[in-house]
C-alpha cells in the first residue's frame, strides 16, 4: 500500500521508537500534522514558540541519551529554530529537526514563507537535506538520526517540500545505512594507548580534565572507575558535571572562567594532562599563551579527530568513542605491572590541599538580604542532590553549578556552547516528559526566563510540575557584573527597571507563584514548592542585585590569574 510522504515521515518516526516530537503547525506542515493526528504512537507537545521546541527537545535528549525531534513549518518557523539548532550544534546534543518547505516549483522563487533553509542552517547541523522526491524521505530520514547519535553527536535538518509529503510511494523503512566517507571511530590505536598508560603512570602531578563527551558516551562509570584506580585528582567543565561524582574528594570542582582555585592551578601547573572528551575551549583553559607556558604532556580521548590539537597541542592523541577508550586504559592499566606511585604524588596532593583549603568558592551569607548561592544551596539539600536542574545562561547558571553537587550524570542540563538565554524552562519541559515521576527544577534569572516564558503556557496544557528557581536580581546580572569590573560601572541596558509581577504572571498562566523577599524565607518557600508534587511553582526569589560570581578568570588572562571575592 501506498502512504504519503507525510505518513511516510510519521511511521519513520514510529520505526526510530520516537516518543514525543516537539513542534508547531504551520501551511508547508499540514499534510504531516494531520498524519501525526491520525496515529497514537508518537506523541505531539504543542509549544509556544519554535525555539522552545527545538530547546525542549535538545532537554529531553540530554536527559535519556536519545534522539530529541522536532517539526517546524517554513520561512519564520524555521528561522525561529535556529536558535535552539546552533544551542544543540555547540553541545553536541542529538537531535532531528524535520522542517517543512514551500513546493519544489516555488523554491527559489520568494514564494509566501520561503527561506533556504538548507543555506541557513548549514553552519549549525551536523548535516541537512532537502528531500527532492518522496522516495527518498524513509532513506533520508534513516540517514538523519544515524548521523544524529553516531560519531560526535549533532542535530541533523530534513528539509520536506509540502508536495513531497503530499505525494505517494511505497513505505519501506530501512534497517541500516552506510554514508561513503563517514566511519566515525570507535576504538583508539594501540600503540597510543600504551603511550598514555606509560605516561599515566609515570605522572608525579597528574590531572584528569573531563567534558561533555563523557556524558554524551554514557562513560561515566569506566571514569570513575580510571579516576579511582589511578587516584588522581580530577575536574569536570560546565558541560560534563556529574560525569564524576562532585562529592567524591578526588573531585576539584569545575575549572575555568568560574572554577575553583583548586582546579584551575592544578590544570595549569601539572606535568600529565588527560583531557577526556572535552575540547580545551576557551572559558576553561583562558589564554591559550599561558597555558602553553607550562610544559606538560597531553593526552586527548576524543571521538572528533577535528578536536584534538585544534587549540592546544596534544602529545598522545586518542580517537574513538570516550567509553570505550577508556574501558581500553583500564583493561592496559589492570594488566600492567607498573601502578601509580602515590609516594612520588604526595607532595602534588598536599599542594592541592593548599590551593583548596582557601575555600575560592566561599561567600558572604546575610540575615537581611538573599544571597543567590544559600538559594541554591538550600535547592541542593531539599532535593538531596538528585533533582533534574535545568539553567538559563548568567550568572544563577554560574551559581547552580557551583553550589549543586551533581554526582549523576545527565542531571545537569544547561546551554554551555552557545550561552542561550531562554533555554532553561523549555529545557526543563523536555526533561519533565522524559522522565514524569522526577523532580525537576529550572534555575533562571528574571531576564532568562522572559525570553521563554510563553512555555508556561505549554506546561499548563501538558500538566508539567516544573519548579522555576528564579534569582532574580534586578539585572542582567553576567553583565553587569563585567560592567562592573571591566567597564567602569557604566551599567549600559544592563538594568531591568520594567519587571512584571512574576506571581500574578504564573497564576494567569493558571501555576502557583511565590515571592519571596527573606533568607528566613528560602527554605520554608522551597519545601513548600517541593510538596506540591502536580504544580508548577514559580519561585521569585528577591536576590542581593550587587552579588558577583566568584572565583573569576578575567578574560584573556590565565587559568593562576583567578580573582576571588576576597580579592575586590
Amino acid at each position: 500500500m501506498e502512504l504519503t510522504g507525510a505518513e511516510i515521515a510519521i511511521r519513520c518516526l514510529q520505526e526510530e521508537g520516537v516518543e514525543y516530537v516537539f513542534g508547531y503547525p504551520g501551511g508547508a506542515v499540514l499534510f504531516i500534522y494531520d498524519a501525526l493526528f491520525n496515529q497514537e504512537k508518537v506523541k505531539h507537545i504543542l509549544v509556544r514558540h519554535e525555539q522552545a521546541a527545538v530547546h525542549a527537545a535538545d532537554g529531553y535528549a540530554r536527559s535519556t541519551d536519545k534522539v530529541g525531534v522536532a517539526l517546524v513549518t517554513s520561512g519564520p518557523g524555521v528561522t525561529n529554530a535556529v536558535t535552539g539548532i546552533a544551542t544543540a550544534y555547540m553541545d553536541s546534543i542529538p537531535m532531528v529537526v524535520i522542517s517543512g518547505q514551500v513546493p519544489t516549483g516555488f523554491i527559489g522563487e520568494d514564494a509566501f514563507q520561503e527561506v533556504d533553509t538548507v543555506g541557513i542552517t548549514r553552519p549549525c547541523v551536523k548535516h541537512n537535506f532537502l528531500v527532492k522526491d518522496v522516495n527518498d524521505i524513509a532513506v533520508t530520514i534513516k540517514k538523519a538520526f544515524y548521523l544524529a547519535k553516531s560519531g560526535r553527536p549533532g542535530p541533523v535538518l530534513v528539509d520536506i517540500p509540502k508536495d513531497i509529503s503530499l505525494a505517494k510511494a511505497k513505505f519501506e523503512y530501512p534497517k541500516t545505512v552506510t554514508i561513503r566517507s563517514y566511519n566515525p571511530a570507535q576504538k583508539a590505536e594501540i600503540g597510543a594507548l600504551k603511550h598514555a598508560v606509560q605516561l599515566l603512570l609515570e605522572a608525579k602531578r597528574p590531572m584528569i580534565y573531563t567534558g561533555g563527551g563523557v556524558i554524551l558516551s554514557d562513560a561515566a562509570k569506566p571514569l570513575t572507575e580510571l579516576v579511582r584506580l589511578l587516584d588522581f585528582p580530577c575536574t569536570s567543565t560546565l558541560m560534563g558535571l556529574g560525569g564524576y561524582p562532585e562529592t567524591d574528594r578526588q573531585f576539584l570542582g569545575m575549572p575555568g572562567m568560574h572554577g575553583t582555585l583548586e582546579a584551575n592551578m592544578a590544570m595549569q601547573n601539572c606535568d600529565v594532562l588527560l583531557a577526556v572528551g572535552a575540547r580545551f575551549d576557551d572559558r576553561v583553559i583562558g589564554n591559550v599563551q599561558h597555558f602553553n607556558s607550562v610544559p606538560r604532556k597531553i593526552i586527548h580521548i576524543d571521538i572528533d579527530p577535528a578536536s584534538i590539537s585544534k587549540r592546544v597541542q596534544v602529545d598522545v592523541p586518542l580517537v574513538g568513542d570516550v567509553a570505550h577508550v577508556l574501558q581500553d586504559l583500564l583493561a592496559l592499566l589492570h594488566s600492567s605491572r607498573q601502578k601509580p606511585d602515590a609516594v612520588a604524588m604526595a607532595p602534588w596532593w598536599k599542594q592541592i590541599a593548599e590551593w583548596r583549603g582557601r575555600n575560592s568558592s566561599a561567600y558572604k551569607n546575610s540575615i537581611e538580604v538573599i544571597k543567590p548561592q544559600f538559594v541554591v544551596q538550600k535547592l541542593y539539600e531539599i532535593t538531596r542532590g538528585e533533582a533534574f536542574v535545568t539553567s538559563d545562561v548568567g550568572q544563577h547558571q554560574m551559581w547552580a553549578a557551583q553550589y549543586y553537587k551533581f554526582d549523576q550524570p545527565r542531571r545537569w542540563i544547561n546551554s554551555g556552547g552557545l550561552g542561550t538565554m531562554g533555554f532553561g524552562l523549555p529545557a526543563a519541559m523536555g526533561v519533565q516528559l522524559a522522565h514524569p515521576g522526577a523532580t525537576v527544577a529550572c534555575v533562571t534569572g528574571e531576564g532568562s526566563i522572559q525570553m521563554n516564558i510563553q512555555e508556561l503556557s505549554t506546561c499548563k496544557q501538558f500538566r508539567l510540575p516544573i519548579k522555576v528557581i528564579a534569582l532574580n536580581n534586578r539585572y542582567l546580572g553576567m553583565v553587569r557584573q563585567w560592567q562592573e569590573f571591566f567597564h567602569g560601572n557604566r551599567y549600559a541596558e544592563s538594568y531591568m527597571d520594567a519587571l512584571p509581577d512574576f506571581v500574578k504572571l504564573a497564576e494567569a498562566y493558571g501555576h502557583v507563584g511565590i515571592r519571596v523577599d527573606k533568607p528566613s524565607d528560602v527554605e520554608g518557600a522551597l519545601q513548600e514548592a517541593f510538596a506540591r508534587k502536580d504544580d508548577l511553582v514559580f519561585l521569585d526569589f528577591r536576590t542581593d542585585p550587587t552579588e558577583n560570581v566568584f572565583p573569576m578568570v578575567p578574560g584573556g588572562k590565565g587559568l593562576s590569574d583567578v580573582l576571588m571575592a576576597e580579592d575586590v
